[in-house]
């Protein structure tokens, strides 16, 4: 239950199988452990020794994929920063980090350097980088399944980046689980294009090495250009965040939308109204989950057993339990904060950088709201940070995005709460039009209307270009939250009903 020991057992059992295909980079099982080993042993050259975190500013790169295999083998921590981290940001994930070395693109290293990294850098391309190939590569060493592995940065969509201690034991865990969820096989090819500091695409890599299959990671997601990606590489099965399914559906149908094999595909947070038409038009089912970069696969659908709007049921080897503001459990049916708990050893991670190791076999506390059903399954409703208080109300701004979405016009939308001239909040939106569709706010609030209690509908709406994202591609909310109301918003409140603001 090692990351060494989850690529020696691969490349035992799968030898001369592809494994990883990166740009024009093909890996088989043999050849990914031997540069495992031999990432270590270059590493080792250069000073690095176990317990030693190794930063990385990397974009989706072969060379990546052999820092985090060579710092586990060596029993060394990989830290893969998200390459759109800037200044303070930056900062605060390198403070709180505090690497001995840093592996980076040569257009990146100044924007380390500016953030107060004073260790040594190492660039792509260098002579003297570390690479596989260069040293004698070294056995494993005797890393245990509660060692660090890697430390991942949380995405900071509404504060600074925390870092989470992601144990040796956590990443085979992820393979079996999600492998399991997935129904994955040896026959299958997966395709992302999430970028590899995030948890999903890493755990991408355990999976295909837990049932041999191939990966494909790619570079930036494309809703244009997704389905055709898809069937160049032969993908079976492809990896979605929520807010790319609205995305592809946005996009003008065409022939490419079923000509690729991809049948599943693992889009966690998919609102239920798209969850059949995205079926429908693209061929391929939708499976849903509970998973974060501090926990495991704890709650998940299988893709015969899918509920749309649903994450699933508790999976075997953890638990979970709903509850309210004092911690007490409540009865099915009733929104709370969900907790989980883990049976699997090591399966979630230690904490945070900073944070004492929570004692094994505790509940964790994840942020989310949810509901559990009679029959055991699990509907999420909002981040418990996201929600929505208005006349004496907790309005989810998940389920009024969920609504906005079914509107023809709507290609994408985020709602978010804006303070009231009263007392609590007023509810805005940021809405992406459909291309060749123009937004009428006041049908937009009758479509509301239609589908939620009076308090819910929105009182604000804005017209945007685009959404801030992170790089992972999570609405950053706290940016929209801080422009709030602004000349070019329409209010549903003003006297004149259906007119912009002016003030």
């Amino acid at each position: 239950m090692t990351v060494p020991g989850l690529v020696e057992a691969a490349a035992e059992r799968f030898g001369d199988q592809v494994f990883l295909r990166m740009g024009d980079t093909a890996r088989t099982y043999a050849e990914t452990r031997e540069a495992a080993a031999t990432m270590a042993g270059a590493l080792a050259e250069r000073g690095c020794r176990p317990g030693d975190r190794v930063a990385a500013l990397l974009s989706n790169r072969i060379e990546l994929v052999d820092l985090v295999l060579g710092c586990a083998w060596l029993g060394a921590v990989a830290v893969p920063l998200n390459t759109g981290l800037r200044g303070r940001s930056l900062r605060q994930a390198l403070d709180a980090a505090r690497p001995h070395f840093l592996y980076t693109e040569r257009e990146l290293t100044a924007h380390a350097v500016a953030a107060g990294h004073r260790g040594a850098v190492w660039q792509v391309g260098d002579a003297d980088v570390p690479r596989p190939g260069s040293v004698v590569p070294l056995p494993p060493a005797p890393v245990r399944p509660r060692d660090t592995a890697v430390v991942l940065f949380t995405s900071g969509t509404t504060g600074g980046p925390r870092g989470v201690r992601c144990p040796q034991a956590q990443f085979a865990w992820w393979g079996r689980n999600v492998a399991d969820a997935l129904r994955l096989t040896r026959d299958d090819v997966l395709f992302t294009c999430l970028p590899l500091f995030h948890t999903n695409a890493l755990n991408a890599l355990a999976q295909a090495m837990t049932v041999g299959a191939s990966c494909v990671v790619g570079g930036r997601f494309s809703a244009s250009r997704h389905w055709e990606q898809a069937a160049e590489v032969g993908a079976t099965v492809v990896y979605l965040l929520g807010a790319m399914v609205p995305m592809l559906l946005a996009q003008p149908p065409g022939p490419r939308d079923r000509a690729h094999r991809a049948r599943r595909g693992l889009a966690p947070a998919t609102p239920a109204p798209l969850w059949e038409p995205f079926r429908e038009r693209f061929g391929v089912t939708l499976v849903d989950g509970f998973g974060s970069t501090e926990t495991n696969l704890v709650i998940g659908a299988t893709p015969e057993r899918c509920r749309p709007g649903y994450m699933g049921t508790v999976r075997k080897g953890f638990s979970a339990q709903v509850v309210d503001e004092t911690l007490a459990p409540v009865p099915d049916g009733t929104p709370g904060e969900l907790l989980v708990r883990s049976h699997q050893d090591h399966a979630f991670a230690t904490g945070y950088l900073g944070d004492p190791e929570p004692a094994p076999g505790s509940w964790r506390r994840t942020g989310d709201r949810v509901v559990r059903e009679p029959d055991g399954w699990f509907r999420f409703v909002d981040r418990i940070k996201d929600v929505i208080r208005r006349r004496g109300e907790n309005i989810s701004s998940y389920e009024v995005e969920s609504v906005l979405r079914t509107h023809p016009a709507v290609a994408e939308a985020a709602v978010f709460p804006v303070p009231s001239e009263l007392a609590e909040d007023e509810v805005m939106v940021a809405v992406v039009a459909r291309p060749g569709t123009a937004l009428d706010p006041a049908d937009l609030a009758r479509h509301c209307a239609h589908e939620l209690p009076a308090f819910a509908v929105p009182r604000y709406v804005e017209a945007v270009g685009s959404l801030p994202l992170t790089e992972t591609g999570k609405v950053r909310k706290a940016v929209l939250r801080e422009r709030g109301v602004t000349a070019a918003t329409w209010d549903l409140g003003s006297r004149t009903r259906g007119h912009r603001r002016t003030d």
